[in-house]
């Protein structure tokens, strides 16, 4: 098969007898891999369509063949979800954005809010290659004591972006009920019967962590489990408390998901959005700063507990 054949989410539903919005689904949920073809453009090369239906075909499920295509040169660039002229990425991992995302679908019924699943630093680079519209940040730099800044000044070189808070979170140790080892510091990590699991590298507790052992000049290899990764708050506060490992770090709000689990509080972090500025004018855009302004919003983002959100909507900086 040619490898310059692709189609377009409009004829990839045809194909597999789908509704053109289930496809966006897949794509969004990383099952089926697009590419962004110029600005307004996306297209599904076929092998990577034939891939998902051999998943498929796997889990039991036969799919009709790909036909034949007439081949389509398209130029190298980036994988994305989504285009932009049919919906908003917003980028991160805190229920929170599921929220947002529902109130500004009822802001604008006609247009798709998708949430991609990435962690702060995959997040910013996603932004950077236009992979993503909207993302979150919450990376601690430990040379400043500041949040978010200093990474994007890194991370996207010569982009004009804007920082706006969406919310403050606690950061803290995950620990079995009643904290039996006396999990209190960073140090503590290192003690002989301390397993610990750790986030994925780019998140933001990862890096969290990676910058307080740089500080105290720990070394990693003294903290059991240290290469034990898992891909959220909630997973690694559930590893916890199934016994599978005596501490792991991440946010309040998981840890009151979860029964029998102690909560350690370290470091109120700001948790922020971050967008390119030239979007702003933009009606999506637009949207979620009316969203992050409204007070059914709030109201709601306040009855969830696990965040203060006193600084919400207000902008942080300008890079």
């Amino acid at each position: 098969m040619s490898d310059n054949v692709s189609y377009t989410p409009a004829e990839v539903a045809k194909i597999l007898k789908l509704s053109r919005f289930t496809v966006y689904d897949l794509i969004k949920r990383g099952e089926l891999v697009a590419y962004r073809a110029g600005e307004r453009k996306m297209r599904i090369e076929a092998a990577d369509l034939e891939h998902y239906k051999n998943k498929t075909k796997q889990a039991g499920t036969t799919l009709p063949p790909v036909p034949a295509a007439v081949p389509v040169a398209v130029p190298p660039v980036a994988k994305t979800v989504f285009g932009d002229q049919d919906g908003l990425i917003i980028c991160g991992q805190d229920v929170l954005l599921d929220v947002l995302a529902r109130h500004l679908e009822k802001q604008m019924p006609h247009v798709r809010f998708l949430r991609y699943y990435a962690g702060s630093i995959d997040g910013l680079t996603a932004l950077y290659r236009g992979t993503a519209n909207v993302v979150t940040a919450h990376l601690w730099d430990g040379d400043t004591d500041e949040y978010n800044v200093p990474y994007v000044r890194r991370l996207l070189p010569g982009q004009r972006t804007v920082i706006i808070n969406l919310a403050y979170r606690m950061e803290g140790f995950y620990v079995a009920a009643g904290n039996p080892k006396n999990i209190t510091t960073w140090t503590d990590l290192t003690k002989p019967d301390v397993r610990m699991v750790n986030r994925e590298r780019g998140s933001g507790a990862r890096v969290l962590l990676d910058e307080k052992l740089r500080q105290l000049d720990i070394d990693p290899e003294f903290i059991q489990g240290y290469d034990h990764e898992e891909m959220s708050h909630l997973a690694v506060a559930s590893y916890v408390a199934r016994g599978a490992a005596d501490v792991g770090l991440g946010v309040e709000k998981a840890a009151m998901q979860v029964r029998n689990l102690d909560f350690v509080p370290l470091q109120k972090e700001r948790y922020d959005l971050v967008l390119l500025r030239r979007d702003l004018a933009k009606p999506h855009f637009q949207a979620l700063l009316a969203a992050l302004a409204s007070p059914a919003f709030r109201e709601e983002v306040a009855g969830m507990s696990g965040y203060d959100i006193s600084r919400m909507g207000e902008q942080i900086a300008e890079i």
